[in-house]
């Protein structure tokens, strides 16, 4: 991009963000530094929109000498992340409200924004890099794999692809703390927040039961074994995740592991840490970054946690929409609510979430044709 445009920077008051500006001025670049305001009057435990963050990317803004503003996304935030958040929680999933933040705010909310203002691109400080090739915007990892954050990116297509900017997409941490130094930003040093912003003390579960007090799910229920014997109770399937070995509550004589839960009949199910594996599973709202699948059956490695290692499947188109995801190994905790990302190589193709199915029955062996 040779030619100098108007760029907004999404500023999370993070050392990331503040680069991306920093690069973005240098290049000689139109800059304008905005932070979201996502907690209304809370503080804000993690990575944006607290207090703390709006002054820091103020102090970045100033030091570099462009504009800074902020913009209020409380009612866009709790309706888009917040509320689905707990919807998904009550529902027995485990959702990834940073996925849905960067999808309906920061690359939904903040464009259309954006296009009012008159800019013509939005940046952020993500590790992902965007690839033009034979007229069609790419998707592609990060240079530095460990900070790589395509996966949680991978809802982008080419309306968006094509108007936003991610400038350390080739550059890893230790570079980019680098810039920041050189350029006396006040946030170089600042530490990396890896909480949920809005859910104190990492409880999630205390979180969802405040919100749904009356929801089914967030009241005890019985705890089962795979063969469906009852074990004793549990505090309710909003409190589990499927993989989580801690806060079941008692001691079993051996390490077990939530293998499944059933929403429904608010039940949740513990076994062995195998138990936790799978071959097989489902996604739902499927994105794909060239707005259409690559065929209707293709191979893809598939990533379902961030930064978790991608895993050679055979990926199908269902009739009803749905797409299947057939591992050639075995995935740890397919978790309903979580996305699973298709990748060819460094190439995001598309991604969507893992859909509930009926709860697994452990005394067949037959998955899903």
């Amino acid at each position: 991009m040779n030619e100098k445009k108007q760029v907004i920077v999404a500023m999370s008051g993070g050392v990331d963000s503040s680069v991306a500006v920093a690069l973005l001025k240098d290049q000689g670049h139109r800059v304008i530094g905005v932070t979201l305001r996502l907690l209304g009057l809370e503080a804000g435990v993690g990575c944006c929109g607290s207090t703390r963050d709006i002054e820091d990317a103020r102090a970045v803004c100033a030091t570099l000498d462009v504009p800074h503003y902020v913009l209020d996304f409380v009612a866009d935030f709790k309706a888009s992340v917040r509320d689905p958040f707990v919807r998904s929680y009550v529902a027995g999933e485990t959702p990834n409200p940073c996925i849905d933040c960067n999808r309906f705010i920061k690359f939904d909310a903040l464009l259309k924004k954006a296009s009012a203002l008159g800019a013509d691109f939005v940046a952020t400080g993500h590790y992902a890099r965007i690839v033009r090739k034979d007229g069609i915007f790419h998707l592609e990892r990060a240079k530095d794999r460990k900070k790589d954050q395509s996966y949680v990116l991978h809802h982008l297509g080419q309306s968006e692809l094509s108007r936003l900017l991610f400038p350390l997409g080739d550059f890893d941490k230790a570079e980019a703390r680098e810039i920041a130094r050189r350029h006396q930003l006040p946030v170089a040093e600042k530490e990396e927040s890896m909480e949920i912003c809005f859910v104190p003390d990492r409880d999630a579960g205390g979180y969802v039961k405040a919100a749904a007090p009356d929801a089914p799910t967030t009241v005890p229920g019985p705890l089962v074994d795979t063969s469906g014997k009852r074990l004793g109770h549990h505090k309710g399937v909003a409190f589990y995740t499927i993989g989580q070995r801690e806060g079941l509550g008692s001691t079993f004589g051996r390490p077990v592991y939530v293998v499944d839960l059933d929403p429904a009949a608010n039940t949740v199910m513990i076994g062995n840490n195998d138990e936790v594996y799978s071959d097989y599973f489902e996604v739902r709202d499927a994105i794909w970054t060239a707005g259409h699948p690559p065929a209707d059956e293709f191979e893809s490695e598939v990533q379902i946690r961030a930064h978790a290692p991608t895993v050679p499947c055979a990926v199908t188109l269902r009739p009803d929409g749905s797409v299947g995801v057939r591992a050639n190994a075995r995935f740890r905790a397919a978790t309903p609510g979580q996305s699973a990302v298709f990748y060819r190589g460094d190439v995001v193709v598309g991604g969507g979430t893992i859909r509930r199915s009926a709860p697994r029955n452990f005394a067949k062996t037959a998955v899903p044709a």
